[in-house]
């Protein structure tokens, strides 16, 4: 017999399946992880957009993960859609009672279709709270700037010192997205870790290199519009697959393949009449 990685997620419903909790569970199995879910929200979305946000009580999403960790061994947690402060706060608690070997943050604050999904009162809670608590934080480019309060990054100089500013504000390590520069024949993404930020931001602007630390990990860009879910899929991933392997870098890069193959096979799915959702099981399906 085989004891399967355990992978949690914490996180919003999505009933169209592309994102949220549904997407979250696709990605550990297609990645080899068992899947556990704690819900936080319900909401009313469809490709389109989002129509509604129910939030779970605090009090019962502290239940559904004091049951959980009571009973199952839990190796990584992914974080995703938590709606409000006190839904954060809850999530923060449990994070410092129960300590999981390995937390994956992918700070949710605005939907594909412009939707806010994080009231403004918790990105506070989300940064001084639940930053700190995370292993790797998987911010797009303006969700990295709504944490520190500023634009999002323009090009690849800026996104370096967002991520280097991300640092030092609590997060151990960043993995920011660059899929919002659609202009780039390549998909960039910056994985910074937990040096001297200081130093390295130094470094970097004195020599134009990346710094210590901070390595570039490229993908090609997939044409499609078929993109509903693909920041939950690939934080979901890269939980799964982190405790299959000896260290983060080799981890996001998988993850990174992964997601380039689902997006890759998103028009064979017909889901929906808007942005429809990547091929979570394109490995499998034929």
């Amino acid at each position: 017999m085989t004891s399967p990685h355990i992978a949690l997620t914490i996180a919003a419903s999505d009933p169209s399946g592309g994102a949220g909790i549904q997407a979250d569970l696709k990605a550990f199995s297609a990645n080899g992880a068992y899947g556990t879910a704690v819900l936080t929200a319900l909401t009313a979305q469809n490709t389109r957009g989002v129509t509604g946000i129910h939030a779970v009580p605090p009090a019962f999403v502290t239940e559904q993960l004091d049951t959980l960790f009571a009973d199952v061994r839990v190796d990584a947690v992914k974080i995703g859609m938590l709606a409000d402060a006190a839904i954060a706060a809850a999530v923060a608690d449990a994070l410092e009672r129960h300590r999981p070997p390995y937390v994956v943050l992918d700070p949710v604050m605005v939907s594909t279709s412009g939707h806010r999904l994080l009231e403004a009162d918790a990105v506070s809670v989300l940064r001084e709270r639940l930053l700190p608590l995370a292993d790797l934080i998987t911010p797009n480019l303006p969700e990295a700037g709504d944490l520190l309060g500023t634009a999002a990054a323009k090009n690849r100089a800026d996104a370096i010192e967002q991520a280097r500013a991300l640092l030092r504000a609590g997060a151990r390590r960043v993995l920011l997205k660059g899929g919002h520069h659609t202009h780039d024949a390549q998909s960039v993404d910056i994985l910074a870790d937990a040096i001297d930020a200081a130093d390295a931001t130094a470094a970097t602007a004195a020599t134009g290199a990346l710094g210590a630390g901070v390595t570039e990990l490229s993908a090609p860009r997939v044409n499609t519009r078929n993109t509903h879910g693909t920041g939950c899929t690939l934080s979901s991933a890269i939980a799964a697959l982190r405790p299959q392997h000896d260290d983060w870098t080799t981890a996001v890069r998988a993850a990174k393949d992964y997601l380039t193959g689902a997006l890759r096979a998103a028009d064979t799915l017909h889901v929906g009449h808007g942005h429809g959702p990547v091929h979570h099981f394109h490995q499998y399906w034929s």
